[in-house]
């Protein structure tokens, strides 16, 4: 299996990184988009093997690479923010 441990640190990070900025809008289209924009601005770390994810999710534990990667979920929040791709209000 072929997978991007990326994702599971963008998806981890995400609803703290977005809980202190309750003016964003938090539609599920939103959100996808905040974190498509985010992995897209990161490196990705595919892993196939048990061993790969386990010295992968090590190294991820390195404080920069947290910064990193809220940085780069605050990147696709002022991108979505800016151009989001429904209306302002999406309820209505």
């Amino acid at each position: 299996m072929l997978h991007n441990l990326m994702e599971d640190v963008v998806k981890q990070l995400f609803d703290d990184v977005i809980s202190l900025h309750p003016e964003i809008c938090q539609c599920d289209h939103c959100r996808h988009d905040i974190m498509a924009v985010a992995l897209n601005h990161l490196p990705p770390r595919y892993v196939v093997t048990v061993k790969g994810e386990v010295y992968t999710k090590i190294n991820m534990l390195a404080q920069q690479f947290r910064i990193d990667a809220i940085a780069a979920i605050a990147q696709g929040m002022v991108t979505v923010t800016k151009k989001p791709r429904h209306d302002k209000d999406p309820e209505a």
